[in-house]
Parts: structure tokens; sequence; C-alpha cells
């Protein structure tokens, strides 16, 4: 009687060793426990131990090779099709390298965030308009430094915080952030285009 291998494999995988095993990036099932532990050390690939980067894999790869050595196994696929390994090597770059790209990041943040609402509170004229409310409801002049400004310059910031929904290493709640969302978003994006670009190469050949 002949096993069933359900193998299930993640959109993208990263891995720190250039020699990967199919245990390394797929999970397995299988109703034989013998043909389990001989499929899980199936060699996949060979990587470049100085070459880190993604490369794209392809699930019927995998089949094949299983189906090499176990000829009568029944392999059931789940998820994608195709794959991306991601591989790292796990080398720390220099911290003095590092803290100076996080620095750089953080200026070009904050300068960018305080022109962008300098500039739209410029647009839609706001000092003019908090003067004027300022005068009709007090019926003084204002000063330019009122509770109307104050206000408006605390509740930027909480806005802001809880919009991000971050403040150092706490969350507010257990959301996902909107940058968490858009880093999502921009790997999928990555993952995609890795995966139809790899498909027209080989169309090509």
């Amino acid at each position: 009687m002949s096993g069933i291998l359900y193998l299930q494999i993640d959109d993208n995988i990263m891995v720190q060793q250039p020699h990967i095993c199919l245990q390394d990036i797929a999970r397995l099932s299988c109703n034989e426990p013998e043909i389990l532990h001989r499929v899980r050390v199936i060699p996949v690939i060979t990587l470049d131990p100085d070459k880190p980067g993604r490369y794209v894999m392809s699930v019927m790869d995998l089949v094949d090779l299983i189906q090499k050595k176990e000829p009568e196994l029944e392999i059931v696929p789940l998820g994608q099709p195709d794959f991306i390994l991601t591989y790292d090597t796990g080398k720390c770059p220099n911290p003095l390298w590092r803290l100076l790209k996080i620095t750089v990041v953080c200026l070009i943040s904050f300068f960018g965030g305080a022109f962008s609402i300098m500039t739209f509170n410029n647009d839609v004229d706001i000092g003019t308009l908090f003067s004027r409310i300022y005068t009709q409801v007090t019926g003084h002049t204002s000063s330019g430094f009122t509770i109307l400004e104050i206000s408006y310059s605390v509740g930027l910031g909480v806005g802001i915080l809880f919009f991000f929904n971050h403040f150092g290493k706490k969350k507010i709640t257990s959301d996902p952030t909107p940058m968490q969302v858009q880093m999502r978003l921009y790997e999928d994006n990555i993952n995609t285009t890795l995966r139809e670009d790899a498909g027209r190469f080989h169309q090509e050949k």
C-alpha cells in the first residue's frame, strides 16, 4: 500500500544555510512514518554560500525529486505552485553602518513628514483660519499662540501615534500597524513579480 504525502510550502521561505533539504522548506505529513523520515532528508538544492538573495522555485520540481526516491508515493501539494526561497547568511552587518542607515532613514522620515505637514498647513492657510475662529469666538485678536494652535499641535502628534499604532517597542492595540500592512503588501508585490519574471524567463528559454 502506497502512502500519501501532504506537502505544504509557504509563499516565502527564509533559510540561513546553503544546503537545503526538503524538511527545511516544507511542512510534511504522511500516513507512513518510515516514508516520512526518508522524504524529509531529500536534498533539494545547494546554494552558493557567498550569494545571498531570492530564488524562485517550483513545487513541481520538489514533486519530481520525491517521486525519484519514492515512485509509488502519492503526493498532494498544498499552497502556491511557485515559492520564493530567501537565502540570508545570517551575518550581522557592521554596527556603525547599520546605525548610520537607521539614523539617515529616521532623519529623512522626520523632516519629510514635517515638510509635508507645513506645506499642507500653508496650502489651506490654517494660521489665518485659527486666527479668524479665535477672534470670532473670543472677540480678541489672536497672538498666533492660542489654545487652538496648542490643541492642534498636540492632537496632530497624538493622532499620528494612534494611526501608526506604535510607540517605541509598544503597540497600542494588537492590530497590525499601517506600516506592517504596507510592508506586507510590498513583500507580496515583490514575490509576485519574482514569480512572474521567473515564469517568463522559462517560457523564453
